[in-house]
């Protein structure tokens, strides 16, 4: 396997165009609760001078109208995303007033559900089908499990990469299907070995009593005799574990990305089969329909994985449908948690560290998983998330019990020849970015989610992180917000509120029609793989 893997760097390193074929597209979303100053979630409504959440390209909001998200464009610059993520957040913090961003994934100190501002989007029928969604996860899941941020990583190879690949391979495949192909090859992988990122990137370890209200089930630890904070001594990403979404509900689907028809089917049956605990929502209260249907899964991105396959899709049509026809056209990483002491979450070694592990899930053999290894793959993750510090943690790689740092050491030695390649090929840094990560294997109180148990231990997870908001804050606001900065983001700002009142004039149908028609859509026939 080694050699095997040797040999396509080195064939890859030897072409002419090796430099075009690696240029890694990237492009990430990274949220961010609004938080008032005394560090309550914001009831304010969306800034204006922000834009319109439903048609900016930069700037919206997720679940909540509290909870903002910055998405960067694709680029294969990782300077070039860093720098768009940074203006993005100068020029947010310069429209907050008093407010902050709360700077980790789980959540500031909640009220009731009732006072989670569900998102706006305005009022036509894509805005309304987008707040509709939203009411129906909160009253399956729960408003307070929508107030957890993350970052999601959006990967993919360059175009040019897949002829050489397709080539290479001596593939008789037609080379759409070969894409889809290894890159369901890439997400097998990732389910093996996705444990690491959360060991190495975990930054959630703990959270605020209030958001734990309400539950007597969470089996987490009181870090202080008042009980302001809980935790699990060796947790990395309380995130990715039985406090998201990874409810007894959805663990009845068993999601197989051996084929991309497999998958589809899957989500397609729990999109348009309903599901009785569900049918007992209102249908609609005060005029609002509270759900998109009684399935299982509203849409697709109901489905919580840690990773996606994805396609960009036309207005108007379910992402599912788009990836059915088209194939996979890159892929989505949801595991990453926002790392509370860099300003904007992520910083340039942990995004090319992202790229290595990719590329190598994306190059290694990646035989078809059955459900029984799901199962010991699922096992391994969730032993992460709770325990990924604890000393001599084993974990299971299907022939025998390995601890989590020499399985970890394993994976970096192979790492080593794809670090050499992309700083030859790339740019400098994916060594260094390699050797840091590295060091955490050796010394666990270097990963995040150590330095934050270690600030939540001193105090409380409330007012570390409050402290942890308002310094990244006022960092912020001491730099310079070019005036170039500013005017780009108050065009976009006013073409996005002017482009929403578009399309809310342009809405010829009533709200049900256009539900009806876009939950048709999951419905169609012809909703399988493209075949050529």
């Amino acid at each position: 396997m080694k050699k095997r893997i040797a040999a396509l760097l080195d064939a890859l390193a030897q072409d002419p165009e090796a430099t075009s074929l690696l240029r890694f597209q990237r492009g990430i979303e990274k949220e961010a609760l609004r938080i008032d100053a005394n560090g309550l979630l914001a009831q304010t409504p969306h800034p204006t001078t922000l834009g319109s959440p439903l048609t900016h390209a930069s700037i919206t909001t997720d679940y909540s109208e509290a909870l903002l998200e910055f998405i960067t464009p694709v680029s294969d610059s990782t300077e070039a995303t860093l720098q768009q993520l940074h203006e993005i957040h100068r020029y947010v913090y310069d429209q907050l007033g008093d407010e902050l961003l709360w700077t980790a994934s789980m959540p500031c100190a909640l009220t009731a559900d009732s006072d989670i501002p569900v998102a706006q989007y305005g009022s036509s029928n894509s805005a309304r089908l987008k707040t509709v969604y939203r009411y129906g996860l909160g009253h399956r899941y729960g408003r307070r499990m929508q107030t957890i941020a993350g970052i999601h990583y959006n990967f993919s190879l360059p175009e040019r990469f897949w002829p050489w690949l397709h080539a290479y391979s001596s593939s008789d495949q037609d080379l759409n299907s070969f894409r889809t192909e290894r890159y369901l090859g890439l997400i097998r992988n990732f389910q093996r070995w996705s444990w690491l990122l959360v060991y190495l990137f975990g930054a959630s370890p703990a959270v605020c009593s209030t958001f734990l209200r309400g539950r007597s089930d969470h089996g987490l630890e009181p870090v202080d005799a008042e009980h302001n904070s809980y935790h699990l001594p060796y947790a990395t990403s309380l995130r990715m574990g039985g406090l998201g979404y990874n409810s007894e509900t959805q663990k009845s689907l068993q999601i197989c990305y051996n084929q991309l028809e497999t998958y589809v089917d899957t989500l397609r049956a729990a999109i348009v089969q309903p599901h009785a605990a569900y049918s007992a929502i209102p249908k609609i209260i005060e005029g609002e329909y509270q759900q998109l249907s009684d399935c299982l899964l509203q849409i697709e991105n109901e489905f919580y994985s840690p990773i996606r396959p994805k396609r960009v899709s036309r207005s108007g049509e379910p992402s599912l449908h788009a990836l059915a026809l088209g194939g996979i056209e890159y892929i989505e990483v949801r595991c990453i948690d926002l790392n509370p002491f860099l300003p904007t979450g992520i910083d340039a070694p942990q995004i090319r560290f992202l790229d290595l592990f990719l590329l190598y899930c994306l190059l290694k053999d990646s035989p078809q998983c059955t459900f029984d290894e799901q199962n010991r793959l699922a096992e391994n993750f969730s032993r992460t998330v709770k325990q990924g510090r604890e000393p001599g943690l084993l974990l299971d790689t299907g022939s025998e019990s390995l601890s989590l740092q020499q399985w970890g050491h394993n994976i970096m030695d192979e790492l080593e020849d794809f670090a050499a390649t992309l700083d030859t090929l790339i740019e400098p840094g994916y060594a260094d970015a390699l050797s840091i990560q590295r060091q955490k294997l050796v010394n666990p109180e270097l990963t995040p989610s150590a330095q934050v148990s270690q600030r939540v231990q001193q105090g409380s997870f409330f007012t570390a992180a409050l402290n942890q908001a308002k310094a990244t804050k006022s960092a912020f606001l001491t730099q310079e917000l070019e005036t170039t900065v500013r005017e780009k983001f108050e065009h976009e700002a006013t073409a996005s509120l002017q482009e929403q009142a578009k399309i809310e004039a342009a809405d010829s149908m009533s709200f049900e029609q256009y539900l009806h028609h876009f939950l048709d859509q999951y419905r169609l026939e012809s909703l399988h793989p493209k075949q050529n």
